[in-house]
């Protein structure tokens, strides 16, 4: 199993959703890196279940737990790794479906590669994984601003058919982005967006959506190719959150449609550096960073463990009635938002070494 992301700054997870904690080691981090342990974990409560009426109403504090790395608030330049242990965990909920593969869910495809699968809350393939992920983001995002001025700030985009008018990304923060539950800064797509996900839950059942994010202040020069593209590796990034099934950067698909002319991102000047007119790119060319905005898109699907009765069968083949148990979100994009920002900042972080390496 792979728990291990990134080259030179490199993070693995530990941990499963109902055993006794969910933890991150994080390797390669410049030594003399001023990081705030509540900068972590606010970005941990951003995440946190129980925090709204739209998200699961399983109550966990995530407080995090600093074991190793720092000293006096600084990095070491060694692992610095971090606990967050799980307090409110109900492995009883999952008992009744034991012998039943849920639909869409993970169970069924462990099964087959490893032979047994987790008997609560999917163990690895539970999305509490990603606060793993959240608290090394939070590193990653503070060594980004100090060493090279970097902000990267996610939203939601869409909740099931209700699409946010177009943002102003530039001037967009996370405090705006917090000002509405659902995390999305159009208060009136914000407003029929709440509306929506209270509906599916009342009807047992969960909507999907869109998370937007954006990468300001990111250097030209950032990426590997042929292979480490800076575009591709957030794209792998993206796609190993639970429940995503899209990435797109830039114009994504809309540019099929598109012609050359239209499409083609114009140099300009701009001060002593050189600009582009549009950013269609997303901010991204041949695999490396152009300066530009960095922009892109995740696509989130309903989260499959719903309390409506779903017939299926169990792992003998026998037709069954499943009735999803536990405490799940019915929309999972308003906790999504911090995990987008995470993965972003770890994959951000990492090229920027990398490249900080080339030109020494």
């Amino acid at each position: 199993m792979s728990s291990t992301f990134g080259t030179l700054f490199k993070v693995t997870t530990f941990g499963e959703s109902h055993g006794r904690g969910v933890g991150v080691v994080v390797d390669g981090c410049p030594a003399g890196v001023e990081i705030s342990l509540s900068t972590i974990q606010t970005q941990l409560d951003r995440r946190r279940p129980g925090q709204s009426r739209l998200t699961t109403p399983r109550q966990e504090g995530d407080q995090v737990e600093l074991l190793s790395g720092l000293e006096n608030g600084k990095t070491l330049g060694t692992p610095i790794s971090m606990l967050v242990r799980n307090r409110n965990q109900r492995p009883s909920d999952y008992g009744a479906m034991a012998n039943i593969p849920r639909p869409s869910h993970a169970d069924y495809t462990y099964r087959m590669k490893y032979g047994a699968t987790s008997q609560s809350g999917g163990g690895r393939a539970s999305a509490r994984e990603t606060l793993a992920r959240v608290a090394a983001g939070s590193v990653a995002e503070q060594i980004l601003k100090a060493l090279f001025g970097v902000e990267i700030v996610a939203w939601v985009s869409q909740a099931g058919k209700i699409k946010a008018s177009t943002i102003d990304a530039a001037h967009l923060s996370r405090e705006i982005v917090d000002n509405e539950a659902v995390r999305c800064p159009d208060p009136q797509a914000a407003a029929s967006m709440t509306a929506a996900i209270e509906k599916a839950a009342t009807e047992q059942d969960s909507l999907g959506g869109v998370v937007s994010c954006v990468c300001r202040g990111v250097p030209a020069g950032w990426g590997e190719p042929v292979f480490d593209k800076l575009d591709a590796l957030l794209a792998q990034a993206m796609l190993s959150i639970p429940a995503v099934k899209g990435f797109a950067i830039g114009s994504g698909f809309s540019c099929a449609s598109m012609s050359g002319s239209e499409h083609n991102d114009l140099f300009v000047a701009s001060g002593s550096q050189i600009g582009t007119k549009t950013n269609y790119s997303g901010g991204v060319q041949g695999g490396i960073s152009n300066g530009q905005f960095i922009n892109f898109e995740v696509a989130f699907k309903p989260a499959p463990t719903i309390g409506k009765a779903q017939k299926t069968v169990d792992y003998e083949g026998r037709e069954v009635v499943l009735e999803g148990k536990g405490r799940h979100d019915p929309c999972v994009l308003p906790r999504a938002v911090s995990v987008v920002e995470a993965m972003a900042a770890l994959v951000l972080a990492d090229l920027a070494l990398r490249q900080a390496a080339r030109c020494q």
